[in-house]
């Protein structure tokens, strides 16, 4: 009787665990996502920046417990070191790349989209792929169709190919592979079709165009300003990149020339009057300065959080395993590090330009009493 009753049991519960709805775990092995990254960067001389334990923290923001913008704002940082290093391509290409690549998916569940624009231009319109085994209805966290987060930041309609990305327009890539091993493109101005039709589009310019632009060129940039502001940020970034071989400020690059230093800070002047959220380009500046007014009082042995940036004396810093590491600006070129205004949203963003430029940037937004506010 004991037998029957345990076999009875064992028939009741394999019935009523094959009434479970099955659930696939969708991982990767997170540690390939910045590997040619990486490479990148050591090649240009990044050194323990860009190391894998360094990426550590990035790594994890593909991990299923990561905020949904936790995975851009990694993006953001490694496009900022970026342009610590000559606005290295191949690096801000990669780190395009990353920004898009798949996320783990515990429960066979599409993972939310990030709903705040980054800060890089560079990064403007790229959002995450999914993995084809993910749910295409139901997002991680029970979201159903329509909440907020199963959209791209930006659209107002699901996408056409579910689960594409600019990268990799067409759909899904394979269940655990990285992005990298499929495409070198980041899709960056490519047009993504949404459902209703909706279509976005981001424009930078190439950096073998901008490689031949002159000043007239980089004169119709800054008119583009008064058009839109995201294109004309992006255009105005390859156009003084590529007219500098110094290191590239956020958002607007800086440049060592005085030509396109002049240049630069007539577009960042114009973009800030153009845009249409003017309201916080003053606390930009005014948050700029007060990191400058900072910077001084640090040095190498300072405490800092992971992933910090600041500046020592003229070299850029970056919290690195709780102690900063620098990367020293091309002082030969004139170039320090100051903390800069982004120009078409609220933040501010820590690099390498000329003091002309620096002040310009601030001076651009309102902000009154020069680098540091105390007129200095």
């Amino acid at each position: 009787m004991v037998k029957v009753t345990a076999f009875v049991l064992m028939l009741s519960v394999a019935s009523s665990a094959s009434a479970l709805p099955f659930t696939k775990r969708i991982a990767q092995v997170i540690s390939h996502s910045t590997t040619k990254w990486e490479a990148a960067s050591n090649a240009v001389g990044g050194g323990q920046q860009c190391n894998p334990n360094a990426q550590r923290r990035r790594h994890g923001t593909l991990l299923a417990a990561a905020g949904p913008c936790d995975q851009q704002n990694a993006a953001d940082a490694m496009v900022d070191l970026a342009k610590q290093l000559n606005s290295d391509a191949d690096m801000v290409k990669f780190a395009q790349i990353f920004a898009q690549q798949p996320r783990n998916s515990p429960t066979s569940q599409g993972v939310p989209y990030c709903q705040q624009a980054p800060k890089n231009t560079e990064l403007n319109g790229l959002y995450q792929c999914q993995y084809p085994s993910a749910d295409k209805t139901t997002f991680v966290g029970g979201l159903q169709v329509g909440a907020n987060g199963m959209i791209p930041f930006g659209m107002g309609a699901p996408l056409s190919s579910v689960g594409s990305c600019p990268a990799n327009p067409s759909g899904p890539i394979a269940d655990g592979s990285q992005l990298t091993d499929v495409t070198s493109d980041p899709g960056v101005g490519h047009s993504t079709a949404s459902a209703s039709g909706i279509s976005t589009s981001e424009e930078t310019g190439s950096a073998s165009d901008a490689a031949s632009a002159t000043a007239s060129a980089a004169a119709s940039a800054t008119d583009s300003a008064a058009a839109s502001e995201s294109v004309a940020a992006s255009a105005t970034e390859s156009a003084a990149a590529a007219a500098t071989a110094s290191v590239a400020a956020s958002s607007t690059a800086a440049a060592s020339e005085s030509a396109a230093a002049s240049v630069t800070a007539s577009a960042a002047a114009s973009t800030a009057s153009s845009s249409s959220g003017g309201s916080f380009q003053l606390a930009n500046g005014q948050a700029a300065q007060q990191l400058n007014a900072k910077f001084p009082t640090l040095t190498a042995d300072s405490s800092c959080n992971e992933g910090d940036n600041a500046c020592i004396g003229s070299s850029f810093a970056q919290c690195v395993g709780g102690k900063y590491v620098t990367t020293a600006c091309n002082t030969a070129a004139g170039l320090t590090c100051a903390a800069l205004t982004l120009v078409n949203s609220a933040g501010t963003s820590i690099t390498c330009t000329t003091p002309a430029d620096a002040l310009a940037r601030i001076a651009a937004t309102g902000a009154q009493g020069g680098l540091t506010g105390s007129g200095n």
